[in-house]
């Protein structure tokens, strides 16, 4: 149904926000031989391009790179790594995980904290806090200022699994999309209009990647690429889910940072129902994509919506997608971008 295999390169392969160096390549490599020319700007975004039957207009889809990480701020007398984070966490989920630290080499180090043997009542009762943890580098200081210095970054390490009918990893937000986008334009021949895909940079930080790729592509329609709430678990009311895990790809008609343009939404629905692709409706009122860089940024702005992966235990270590929502992401894209200049797009 999918190439598992490059899936997990994908999401397997270091990119903290800033050092998205080693996912490009991975990028760079795939996309070669699948678009008529591609460019880095200065930010780091990758832009590829399709060129379609009409050039006239401009299709532009963003994904993002990177991956939620930290990056070393200190290192203490006895060797144990301080750090900053990039992009947000829920300080729980980091206990007595194991992080790669990436200096003159890659360094495996573990999360640590005060021991709950060893904790006040009051300290076990309270909230963790990102500034309760240090990185356990396993030797002392010496050794760790011949490889790691401030300012290395650093990410989770954790390989991709197929569980049933998922895959689960660390960083399918947003590896699942780079991965997505690749695929559509594996398969995407005779589009409509140019095909603009940006594997952008510095998403989980503030949308900047996207925001400066948009300002230099100027698009008249645009495709946000992002994983989303998947709250179907145990002890979740129904208006709480967001969406459901084997429900299809999700259609997002809004989140904090973007209202999709209600034409859009309409033509995504009208298009997945037209190849019978399963889709659900998304309404996330906490969190935001690059949608918003692409719709906003360009100097007209673009007629804009996204595709969302539904996801559980989003920026934690076990994401968990399920591969026909992958698919019919894939696919529901593909047939969007073909047939854009087929839909009535006047305001109604």
């Amino acid at each position: 149904m999918i190439n598992v295999n490059l899936l997990s390169e994908i999401c397997e392969t270091a990119g903290a926000p800033g050092f998205e160096n080693r996912i490009r390549k991975v990028v760079l490599r795939e996309i070669e031989s699948l678009v008529d020319e591609f460019s880095i700007d200065n930010l780091g975004n990758v832009t590829a391009i399709k060129k379609g039957k009409d050039s006239s207009k401009k299709v532009m889809l963003g994904a993002h790179m990177d991956e939620i990480g930290f990056i070393v701020t200190h290192i203490d007398d006895n060797g144990f790594v301080r750090f900053h984070t990039l992009g947000g966490f829920d300080p729980k989920t980091l206990t007595a995980q194991r992080v790669i630290v990436h200096g003159k080499k890659d360094l495996m180090g573990v999360m640590g904290s005060k021991p709950i043997h060893v904790m006040t009542p009051e300290e076990r009762n309270k909230v963790p806090k990102t500034t309760d943890y240090f990185i356990d580098m396993g030797m002392n200081k010496e050794e760790v200022e011949k490889y790691i210095e401030i300012g290395n970054p650093i990410t989770r390490e954790r390989k991709l699994i197929e569980m049933g009918d998922c895959v689960n990893c660390k960083s399918i937000d947003n590896r699942v999309s780079v991965f997505i986008l690749i695929e559509m334009f594996r398969q995407l021949e005779n589009a409509a209009y140019d095909v603009y895909g940006v594997f952008t940079v510095q998403e989980e930080v503030g949308i900047r990647g996207a925001s400066v790729a948009a300002q230099a592509i100027q698009p008249d329609f645009g495709f946000g690429l992002d994983t989303t709430i998947a709250f179907d678990v145990p002890g979740a009311a129904g208006h709480e889910k967001v969406t459901e895990l084997g429900k299809g790809t999700a259609i997002k008609i809004m989140d904090s940072r973007t209202i999709c343009d209600y034409r859009m939404v309409k033509y995504l629905k009208k298009t997945a129902n037209k190849y019978e692709i399963q889709w659900q409706p998304e309404v996330l009122t906490g969190g935001g994509t690059d949608t918003a860089g692409v719709q906003r940024k360009g100097q007209n702005g673009s007629i804009a919506g996204a595709l969302s992966i539904p996801t559980r235990h989003i920026h934690q270590s076990i994401e968990m997608s399920n591969i026909a929502d992958i698919r019919a992401t894939i696919d529901l894209l593909t047939q969007a971008v073909l047939e854009i200049d087929t839909y009535d797009w006047s305001f109604k």
